[in-house]
């Protein structure tokens, strides 16, 4: 379950991380009052998960009881990108002098916490890891052993945060990660973790998934469910039990694991493609999960060419080739599929793809030539 941002930061303040004041809007009036309270300038950031609300007109500064009246109208009722505006944050501006990302997440390939920690913060990491994928700083945890204090100050150091920052980031992280573990988080992110001229560090925005095999334990997670509507194809994936994030491209991703999910996007985006989804299949790859799979990206017209991206691990590929294989009769396709196999009984998979290869369904020996194939196809080359 993602929450939206004001969500995961009432989230993070319940572990200790420091946010700027605000609150939560349904109407103009309340964003009014809410300004009121916390003092000008404030941020009236509109609240849908989904990036680039900024460039959509979803983030105003006001700087009068007259701005927050004017702002507050023209976001509440807003459809970006397929997402309307329900509800409003009321923040505290901020003063900036750097921002810097931050996240923890599961590497499933690994089997270990990863984080990630970049003092290039503010944008999208994925632009990060493309143009200069040394400025992100990578710690993998074991959950058995978990994060020392003298660990993350060596992660810090790696990242060449500012040195006024060391300190608060260090908590910060230190607390993120606690959030993250002890929260029963899928994904904890700060994104742009902030210093400000004063020396304050403080979470700036909250990008935080639960993971929903934990919901049991928490019934007070039903109450960050009031303004969940899903869009379509979202609601068909997390039927099936997927991980899907809806992006704006033309190539459709399915892999199995986050990472391996989290680096297609990276090389379809570094070949000159454009992801149209993130989808993390997990560890089966039976038909009916495949099946699913397409399913939910054949709903997804701007789809002009769907990359399968597997590596075989405790999953086999054999498994996954005869899952494709009856997927693909059971699926009224619209876009051609590029497979690539690699890992435990790639050969045999692959050998059961050979009968069954067509213009529709194609096998690529790597991941660098299956992206430029699926990149091509969208293009209609």
């Amino acid at each position: 379950m993602d929450l939206f941002e004001y969500q995961g930061k009432q989230y993070f303040q319940q572990f200790g991380i420091p946010i700027s004041p605000g609150a939560p809007a349904d109407t103009v009036d309340e964003a009014v009052a809410a300004a009121e309270r916390i003092g000008y300038p404030v941020v009236v950031k509109a609240q849908v998960k989904i990036g680039g609300r900024g460039k959509a007109g979803g983030i105003k500064i006001a700087n009068s009881t007259d701005e927050v009246r004017t702002h507050a109208g023209n976001i509440l009722g807003m459809d970006i990108r397929g997402h309307v505006v329900r509800r409003l944050w009321i923040e505290r501006s901020s003063d900036i002098a750097e921002e810097y990302y931050a996240s923890f997440t599961l590497d499933r390939s690994k089997k270990l916490h990863m984080g990630m920690l970049s003092a290039q913060g503010g944008v999208e990491i994925e632009k990060v890891a493309e143009e200069n994928p040394d400025a992100i700083a990578y710690i993998w945890v074991d959950p058995f052993k978990g994060l020392s204090e003298a660990e993350v100050r060596e992660w810090v150091a790696r990242a060449n945060l500012n040195p006024q920052a060391v300190e608060g980031a260090v908590d910060i992280l230190l607390k993120l990660y606690t959030c993250y573990v002890e929260g029963d988080a899928d994904l904890t992110e700060i994104n742009p973790l902030i210093l400000t001229p004063d020396g304050q560090v403080r979470a700036l925005d909250a990008k935080v998934s639960l993971d929903d095999s934990a919901a049991p334990q928490h019934p007070e997670w039903d109450a960050f469910r009031g303004l969940d509507v899903l869009e379509e194809r979202e609601a068909l994936a997390k039927e099936k039990g997927l991980q899907y994030v809806a992006l704006e491209g033309s190539v459709g991703i399915i892999a199995n694991g986050a990472g391996l999910a989290m680096s297609t996007v990276d090389i379809v985006n570094q070949v000159g493609g454009h992801p149209a989804n993130f989808l993390d299949i997990g560890g089966g790859a039976n038909a009916d999960v495949v099946t699913g799979a397409l399913n939910v990206i054949n709903t997804d017209a701007a789809v002009r060419a769907i990359f399968i991206n597997i590596f075989g691990g405790i999953t086999r590929c054999d498994e996954v080739a005869n899952g494709i294989i009856e997927a693909v009769q059971r699926v009224n396709l619209k876009a051609p599929i590029v497979v690539r196999l690699d890992g435990t009984n790639a050969s045999a998979g692959r050998a059961i793809l050979e009968q069954h290869l067509s213009d529709s369904l194609i096998m690529m020996p790597d991941m660098l030539s299956a992206a430029e194939k699926a990149v091509a196809l969208a293009e209609g080359k």
